[in-house]
């Protein structure tokens, strides 16, 4: 059963909500709904959706020689 629930937050705080609640596509009820999940432990990766990028980028780096000390070397790399 859903009940509503107010909540006073500080008005650059909601509208923040609001614009990361356009860029993900669910409503700031859900986003929240989903906070108090992870924070109950009750949330898993079945319950969110995969997008469609991150889909067809899974298994992509299967069967691959690369590992932790070739990703650790690429950032020295790039960073130092």
């Amino acid at each position: 059963m859903q009940k509503k629930l107010t909540l006073r937050i500080d008005e650059s705080l909601i509208k923040k909500a609001k614009f990361f609640s356009e860029k993900s596509g669910k409503s700031v009820s859900q986003i929240v709904s989903d906070y108090f999940s992870i924070l109950s432990g009750k949330y898993s990766r079945s319950n969110s959706e995969i997008t469609p990028i991150v889909q067809s980028l899974k298994g992509s780096f299967k069967g691959s020689k690369i590992d932790k000390k070739d990703y650790k070397r690429y950032l020295e790399k790039k960073y130092l």
